[in-house]
């Protein structure tokens, strides 16, 4: 199947495929991420390192895509910006920006998940409290960026996220998001279903 064809499915699925595809693929990332820094880190050749990390990559873009997507009826600038936020933080990621120690990528990705959980809180087809989840992981993200403090907490504000994240992320592989609840917003908002 050619890439327009994928891409034309995907853009069809209902908003509960989209968000257990969002779980599925976060879950990957955070096992392929918790191996890598937790069990393998140091073990693993240059190369096997950046393929984790290339996969880790790919997964946040595609995640980070299907947020949008999905929270667009919520507020549809929120959910853009929100995008912005976290494509902004891998690009500083990637390119390993560090000025002075501080990992700015990650403060951009904490962002990004304030305002995930401002977009979840806001929504009428995830329960609210879930809302609070990427919010505990923005403020674990933002323990990053005073490399002194990152020093002091760490890998107990990594493995936080990665549990509040997977958290979020198995409610949304496991329960999806509520598909007429999210056609009745989109409609309130005016995008069409």
């Amino acid at each position: 199947m050619s890439r327009a064809g994928i891409m034309k499915r995907v853009a069809k699925a209902s908003p509960c495929l989209k968000a257990r595809i969002a779980g599925a693929l976060f879950l990957f990332l955070v096992l392929t991420a918790a191996i890598t820094e937790f069990f393998a880190h140091g073990r693993l050749s240059s190369s096997a390192d950046l393929a984790a990390g290339i996969v880790e990559i790919l997964c946040m873009i595609a995640v980070t895509l299907l947020f949008y997507d999905i929270f667009k009826p919520v507020n549809r600038r929120l959910s853009l910006l929100a995008a912005s936020f976290n494509f902004v933080g891998l690009a500083l990621e990637v390119l390993r920006f560090l000025p002075k120690g501080m990992n700015i990528g990650l403060a951009f990705h904490g962002f990004y998940w304030f305002l995930i959980g401002y977009l979840i809180f806001r929504s009428t087809f995830l329960p609210q409290i879930l809302g609070t989840l990427p919010v505990i992981a923005g403020l674990c993200w933002l323990t990053f960026l005073p490399s002194r403090l990152a020093s002091y907490v760490s890998p107990y504000n990594l493995a936080s996220v990665l549990l509040v994240e997977g958290s979020l992320m198995l409610w949304l592989l496991v329960m999806g998001v509520n598909d007429q609840q999210w056609k009745g917003q989109a409609r309130a908002a005016g995008q069409g279903v």
